[in-house]
Protein backbone atom coordinates (compact mmCIF):
# COMPACT_ATOMS: atom_id res chain seq x y z
CA UNK A 1 0.00 0.00 0.00
CA UNK A 2 1.42 3.17 -1.21
CA UNK A 3 0.15 6.60 1.25
CA UNK A 4 -0.09 9.87 -1.19
CA UNK A 5 0.21 13.06 1.25
CA UNK A 6 -0.35 15.74 -1.88
CA UNK A 7 1.16 19.05 -0.64
CA UNK A 8 0.89 21.85 -3.27
CA UNK A 9 3.96 23.51 -2.99
CA UNK A 10 6.09 23.69 -6.51
CA UNK A 11 10.03 24.43 -5.58
CA UNK A 12 12.72 23.81 -7.78
CA UNK A 13 13.98 20.22 -7.60
CA UNK A 14 17.70 19.69 -5.54
CA UNK A 15 21.20 18.58 -7.50
CA UNK A 16 23.41 16.91 -5.61
CA UNK A 17 27.23 17.28 -5.73
CA UNK A 18 29.10 14.78 -3.43
CA UNK A 19 32.47 15.47 -1.63
CA UNK A 20 34.71 12.51 -0.90
CA UNK A 21 35.32 11.59 3.10
CA UNK A 22 37.96 11.92 5.13
CA UNK A 23 40.31 8.99 4.92
CA UNK A 24 39.31 7.09 7.80
CA UNK A 25 35.26 7.44 6.70
CA UNK A 26 34.93 4.45 4.54
CA UNK A 27 37.12 1.48 3.47
CA UNK A 28 40.17 1.70 1.74
CA UNK A 29 38.17 0.13 -1.44
CA UNK A 30 35.70 2.70 -1.84
CA UNK A 31 38.38 5.21 -1.34
CA UNK A 32 38.53 6.63 -5.11
CA UNK A 33 34.33 6.31 -5.15
CA UNK A 34 32.33 9.29 -5.72
CA UNK A 35 29.54 9.24 -2.49
CA UNK A 36 25.99 9.33 -3.20
CA UNK A 37 23.61 9.99 -0.93
CA UNK A 38 20.14 7.71 -1.44
CA UNK A 39 17.65 9.04 1.31
CA UNK A 40 14.80 6.50 1.52
CA UNK A 41 11.67 8.04 3.08
CA UNK A 42 9.43 4.53 4.56
CA UNK A 43 7.99 3.17 7.43
CA UNK A 44 7.27 -0.02 9.56
CA UNK A 45 3.53 0.24 8.89
CA UNK A 46 4.20 0.72 4.96
CA UNK A 47 3.56 -2.94 3.46
CA UNK A 48 5.41 -1.77 0.33
CA UNK A 49 8.13 -0.57 2.15
CA UNK A 50 10.29 -3.41 2.97
CA UNK A 51 11.08 -4.03 -0.55
CA UNK A 52 12.74 -0.58 -0.59
CA UNK A 53 14.50 -1.11 2.30
CA UNK A 54 15.92 -4.22 0.92
CA UNK A 55 16.84 -2.86 -2.05
CA UNK A 56 18.54 -0.09 -0.44
CA UNK A 57 20.34 -2.31 2.40
CA UNK A 58 21.69 -4.20 -0.80
CA UNK A 59 22.88 -2.02 -2.64
CA UNK A 60 24.59 -0.31 0.63
CA UNK A 61 26.40 -3.77 1.65
CA UNK A 62 27.55 -5.18 -2.13
CA UNK A 63 28.90 -1.45 -3.31
CA UNK A 64 27.54 -2.53 -6.32
CA UNK A 65 27.60 0.58 -8.57
CA UNK A 66 30.95 1.35 -10.19
CA UNK A 67 32.63 4.09 -8.82
CA UNK A 68 30.20 5.38 -6.87
CA UNK A 69 30.27 4.70 -2.74
CA UNK A 70 26.13 4.75 -1.79
CA UNK A 71 25.75 6.39 1.36
CA UNK A 72 22.28 5.30 2.91
CA UNK A 73 19.65 7.86 4.90
CA UNK A 74 16.77 5.80 6.02
CA UNK A 75 14.24 8.32 7.26
CA UNK A 76 11.25 6.67 8.81
CA UNK A 77 8.24 9.00 8.41
CA UNK A 78 5.95 9.30 11.29
CA UNK A 79 2.35 9.41 9.60
CA UNK A 80 1.75 5.44 9.07
CA UNK A 81 1.91 5.44 13.12
CA UNK A 82 -1.98 6.10 13.30
CA UNK A 83 -2.51 3.22 11.15
CA UNK A 84 -1.61 0.46 13.65
CA UNK A 85 2.18 0.19 14.41
CA UNK A 86 4.32 2.76 15.51
CA UNK A 87 7.45 2.92 14.25
CA UNK A 88 10.38 3.02 16.58
CA UNK A 89 12.41 4.97 14.42
CA UNK A 90 10.25 7.06 13.13
CA UNK A 91 10.31 11.11 13.29
CA UNK A 92 8.33 14.15 12.58
CA UNK A 93 11.90 16.01 11.04
CA UNK A 94 11.82 13.44 8.69
CA UNK A 95 8.12 13.88 7.39
CA UNK A 96 8.79 17.52 6.82
CA UNK A 97 12.24 17.38 5.31
CA UNK A 98 10.06 14.62 2.91
CA UNK A 99 7.60 17.68 2.49
CA UNK A 100 10.15 19.82 1.81
CA UNK A 101 11.10 17.25 -0.96
CA UNK A 102 7.86 17.20 -2.54
CA UNK A 103 7.47 20.62 -2.49
CA UNK A 104 9.90 20.69 -5.45
CA UNK A 105 9.28 17.55 -7.47
CA UNK A 106 5.41 18.19 -7.18
CA UNK A 107 4.71 14.52 -6.48
CA UNK A 108 3.48 15.02 -2.82
CA UNK A 109 4.84 13.08 -0.01
CA UNK A 110 4.85 8.63 -0.05
CA UNK A 111 6.27 5.77 0.52
CA UNK A 112 8.41 3.96 0.00
CA UNK A 113 9.94 7.48 -1.96
CA UNK A 114 13.77 7.67 -2.50
CA UNK A 115 15.12 10.79 -2.99
CA UNK A 116 19.40 10.70 -4.35
CA UNK A 117 21.60 13.43 -3.93
CA UNK A 118 18.51 15.68 -4.06
CA UNK A 119 17.58 15.29 -7.13
CA UNK A 120 15.92 12.51 -8.32
CA UNK A 121 13.03 11.05 -7.08
CA UNK A 122 11.10 7.46 -7.73
CA UNK A 123 9.44 4.63 -5.95
CA UNK A 124 12.56 3.65 -4.03
CA UNK A 125 11.71 -0.53 -4.69
CA UNK A 126 12.67 -0.23 -8.25
CA UNK A 127 15.87 -1.87 -7.84
CA UNK A 128 16.95 -0.70 -11.65
CA UNK A 129 16.15 2.73 -11.11
CA UNK A 130 17.94 2.89 -8.01
CA UNK A 131 20.96 1.68 -9.73
CA UNK A 132 20.70 3.61 -12.48
CA UNK A 133 19.90 7.04 -10.68
CA UNK A 134 22.97 6.86 -8.59
CA UNK A 135 24.98 5.81 -11.25
CA UNK A 136 23.91 8.97 -13.10
CA UNK A 137 24.09 11.45 -9.78
CA UNK A 138 27.74 10.59 -9.43
CA UNK A 139 28.65 12.45 -12.22
CA UNK A 140 27.56 15.81 -10.97
CA UNK A 141 31.15 17.84 -10.17
CA UNK A 142 32.02 17.67 -5.99
CA UNK A 143 32.65 19.77 -3.19
CA UNK A 144 35.20 19.30 -0.87
CA UNK A 145 34.42 18.22 2.85
CA UNK A 146 36.44 16.17 5.32
CA UNK A 147 35.12 14.82 8.60
CA UNK A 148 37.35 13.66 11.77
CA UNK A 149 36.09 12.42 14.67
CA UNK A 150 37.71 12.84 18.24
CA UNK A 151 35.69 11.52 21.29
CA UNK A 152 32.23 12.85 21.62
CA UNK A 153 32.61 15.24 18.86
CA UNK A 154 33.49 15.46 14.89
CA UNK A 155 35.06 18.45 13.42
CA UNK A 156 33.08 19.43 10.18
CA UNK A 157 34.80 20.90 7.66
CA UNK A 158 33.61 22.02 3.49
CA UNK A 159 37.11 23.36 2.31
CA UNK A 160 35.32 24.59 -1.21
CA UNK A 161 31.92 24.24 -3.21
CA UNK A 162 31.39 24.55 -6.84
CA UNK A 163 30.95 27.52 -8.81
CA UNK A 164 27.77 29.02 -9.04
CA UNK A 165 26.56 27.14 -6.16
CA UNK A 166 23.68 29.21 -4.36
CA UNK A 167 23.87 29.62 -0.15
CA UNK A 168 23.75 26.19 1.83
CA UNK A 169 23.75 24.95 4.89
CA UNK A 170 25.34 22.23 6.30
CA UNK A 171 23.53 18.99 8.14
CA UNK A 172 25.22 16.36 10.26
CA UNK A 173 23.18 13.13 10.14
CA UNK A 174 23.91 9.92 12.90
CA UNK A 175 23.30 6.43 11.01
CA UNK A 176 22.95 3.01 12.18
CA UNK A 177 23.16 0.37 10.33
CA UNK A 178 21.86 -3.51 11.35
CA UNK A 179 18.85 -2.05 12.85
CA UNK A 180 15.78 -4.71 12.43
CA UNK A 181 12.07 -4.58 14.11
CA UNK A 182 9.41 -7.44 14.49
CA UNK A 183 6.28 -5.42 13.78
CA UNK A 184 3.22 -6.80 15.72
CA UNK A 185 0.75 -4.84 14.50
CA UNK A 186 -0.43 -2.96 11.07
CA UNK A 187 0.20 -3.91 7.62
CA UNK A 188 3.21 -5.89 8.54
CA UNK A 189 1.87 -7.50 11.16
CA UNK A 190 4.51 -10.76 11.76
CA UNK A 191 6.85 -9.65 9.90
CA UNK A 192 10.32 -9.04 11.10
CA UNK A 193 11.68 -6.12 9.07
CA UNK A 194 15.65 -5.55 8.09
CA UNK A 195 16.52 -1.91 7.40
CA UNK A 196 18.98 0.13 5.74
CA UNK A 197 21.00 2.38 7.20
CA UNK A 198 18.48 4.29 9.93
CA UNK A 199 19.30 7.95 10.62
CA UNK A 200 19.05 8.29 14.24
CA UNK A 201 19.53 11.87 14.25
CA UNK A 202 19.79 15.02 11.95
CA UNK A 203 20.70 18.08 12.69
CA UNK A 204 21.42 21.72 11.42
CA UNK A 205 25.07 23.13 11.86
CA UNK A 206 24.88 26.18 10.37
CA UNK A 207 25.60 28.15 6.68
CA UNK A 208 28.35 27.96 4.70
CA UNK A 209 30.22 31.11 3.81
CA UNK A 210 30.54 33.59 1.28
CA UNK A 211 33.92 32.07 0.25
CA UNK A 212 32.84 28.64 0.30
CA UNK A 213 34.33 27.50 3.47
CA UNK A 214 32.58 25.84 7.02
CA UNK A 215 34.24 24.32 10.05
CA UNK A 216 32.31 23.13 13.17
CA UNK A 217 33.19 20.49 15.98
CA UNK A 218 29.75 19.78 17.07
CA UNK A 219 28.96 17.41 19.97
CA UNK A 220 27.59 13.75 18.94
CA UNK A 221 24.87 13.19 21.38
CA UNK A 222 24.71 9.08 21.14
CA UNK A 223 21.41 7.14 22.60
CA UNK A 224 22.41 4.60 25.29
CA UNK A 225 20.46 1.83 22.96
CA UNK A 226 22.55 2.65 19.69
CA UNK A 227 25.67 0.64 19.01
CA UNK A 228 28.67 2.24 18.53
CA UNK A 229 30.33 0.35 16.35
CA UNK A 230 27.10 0.58 14.01
CA UNK A 231 27.44 4.11 13.68
CA UNK A 232 28.51 6.35 10.78
CA UNK A 233 28.22 10.34 11.02
CA UNK A 234 27.21 11.90 7.30
CA UNK A 235 27.75 15.58 6.88
CA UNK A 236 25.88 16.71 3.88
CA UNK A 237 26.10 20.62 2.35
CA UNK A 238 22.44 21.49 1.28
CA UNK A 239 21.45 24.75 -0.92
CA UNK A 240 18.63 26.18 1.23
CA UNK A 241 16.43 27.53 -1.86
CA UNK A 242 17.03 24.47 -4.45
CA UNK A 243 17.19 21.60 -1.26
CA UNK A 244 20.51 21.01 -4.31
CA UNK A 245 22.67 18.64 -2.07
CA UNK A 246 26.43 19.89 -3.26
CA UNK A 247 28.77 17.96 -1.01
CA UNK A 248 28.39 14.95 1.45
CA UNK A 249 30.67 12.65 3.30
CA UNK A 250 30.45 9.83 5.89
CA UNK A 251 32.97 8.60 8.65
CA UNK A 252 32.37 5.76 11.08
CA UNK A 253 32.14 6.48 14.48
Amino acid sequence: MKVLLWLALPLAGGLALLAPAHPRAIPSSLAARVPVVVELFTSEGCSSCPAADAALRELEAAQSVPGVEVIALGEHVDYWNRLGWKDGFSSAAYTERQRQYAQGFGTGSYTPQAVVNGRYEFVGSRTGELAQTVAKAAKSPQASITLAPSGSTVQVRVASVPAGTAATEVLLAITESGLSSQVGRGENSGRLLRHASVVRQLMPLGKVGADGTFTANPELKIGADWKRPNLRAVALVQEVASHHIVGVAAVAL
